[in-house]
């Protein structure tokens, strides 16, 4: 039965096909789209945090399934709530929203292609046809179906004592759990406004997916030294790296985005690491590392499960672009490696062409250079992750 017309649920079904309407427009050209959908619900004054954790979750599931709630509409405006209702994550903010709207619809399955069956929808049209060149493992089970399911929420713990972070998440009631590969990262198992938490405000932990965490831990070797990141950004592996470094060493931290440097230098203050130098402008031309960094900008399409307006907006060419970019990147901090030192590549991408490709194309320009170890993709279906590249590479003495 259809929940009653005047019930909340009836009501914030409409609410989240007006919201839907009002980004669906902008799905394929604005790669910033969260953004937006963060602005369109902060200013909505009637909506308090537990509505917008809601429509958040709504919205976000119906952009991962954009194709099957686009159906659904040109069909029925309840069977497309419905549908983005039984797709959405059950949480405490989506629960009743859910119950009343499914009905005695079967439990959510895990793979695509059953999702696809109960909605008689088409399993494939969830991943852009085009990228199967680029990935194939994404358009099988089980990358399709950790690809179309929402992101895991990963800490990593910036502290060698958890105790305060553990009583902390208990008093929030806040369950985790802790990764069976990296003991440092924690699965957080339900809602959690971490940004709020003594933990997050005292820099004992960082918000950072289990996949990025792993990337420092391919390299062969604990690393040491002085280091530049080229890529900083704000910095979720510079302060990583830093740790791993110690206070023997150094991070050099550069990125083009003046801002992105500003809130590195707010999160490191606040995690009290103290080995981290901000660059205002690129190292000068004989500056030699012991490492460096290259976390290249990528085309993201090992975050599509994160964001899933991704998957709409990015086209063959986007690739394209990105790879030139990242080549000229790597090309050009690969001067300031010194001899016996590293150079690492890393994306966000499961591309080829961003990744092995690029990877092949500089070692045949740069001949004093080989593999450390071997080139990695992390597919998300490995440990409920993005997806991942990274490539640890040392300059020849």
């Amino acid at each position: 039965m259809d929940p009653v017309r005047r019930s909340p649920a009836a009501s914030q079904g409409r609410i989240f096909l007006v919201l839907l309407a009002a980004l669906r427009p902008h799905v394929a050209t604005d790669r910033s789209l969260p953004v937006r959908l963060q602005q369109l619900l902060a200013k909505d004054k009637r909506f308090g945090s537990r509505d917008r954790r809601l429509y958040r979750e709504l919205l976000y599931t119906a952009l991962r399934h954009l194709p099957w709630i686009d159906a659904k509409l040109a069909v029925s405006e309840d069977e497309a709530i419905r549908a983005a209702a039984w797709l959405a994550a059950d949480s405490p903010s989506t629960h009743a929203f859910r119950a009343e709207w499914i009905g005695n619809w079967p439990g959510l399955p895990a793979t695509v292609e059953e999702k696809a069956r109960h909605l008689g929808m088409d399993a494939a049209s969830l991943t852009p046809a085009w990228f199967g060149e680029h990935c194939p493992a994404a358009l099988l089970s089980p990358d399709i179906d950790f690809l179309n399911r929402r992101a895991p929420l990963w800490v990593r713990l910036q502290t060698d004592n958890p105790a305060p972070v553990l009583a902390e998440f208990a008093e929030r009631n806040w369950p985790v759990r802790e990764s069976v590969v990296l003991p440092t990262a924690w699965e957080i198992l339900t809602e959690a406004d971490l940004a709020s938490s003594a933990a997050h405000q005292n820099g004992l932990i960082e918000i950072q997916d289990l996949g990025s965490q792993l990337l420092l831990h391919h390299l062969g070797s604990t690393p040491s030294g002085r280091w530049l990141d080229a890529c900083a950004g704000a910095g979720g592996k510079t302060l990583q790296l830093a740790r791993l470094i110690g206070t023997t060493g150094r991070v050099d931290a550069y990125d083009i985005r003046a801002a992105a440097l500003d809130e590195l230098g707010a999160r490191a203050q606040r995690a009290r690491i103290a080995n981290i130098r901000i660059l205002s402008a690129p190292p000068a031309g004989g500056e030699l590392y012991d490492g460096v960094l290259v976390d290249a900008p990528c085309s993201g399409t090992g975050t599509w499960r994160r964001s899933p307006h991704l998957k709409w907006c990015t086209t063959p060419e986007t690739v394209v672009r990105a790879a030139a970019l990242q080549r000229e990147l790597l090309t050009r901090f690969a001067r300031h490696v010194r001899p016996g030192g590293l150079l690492v590549y890393a994306t966000c991408s499961l591309s080829h062409h961003e990744n092995q490709d690029v990877i092949a194309a500089f070692l045949d320009a740069q001949p004093d250079f080989a593999p450390a170890v071997p080139a990695r993709t992390l597919l998300p279906s490995e440990h409920n992750t993005d997806g991942y590249f990274v490539a640890p590479l040392r300059r020849k003495n």
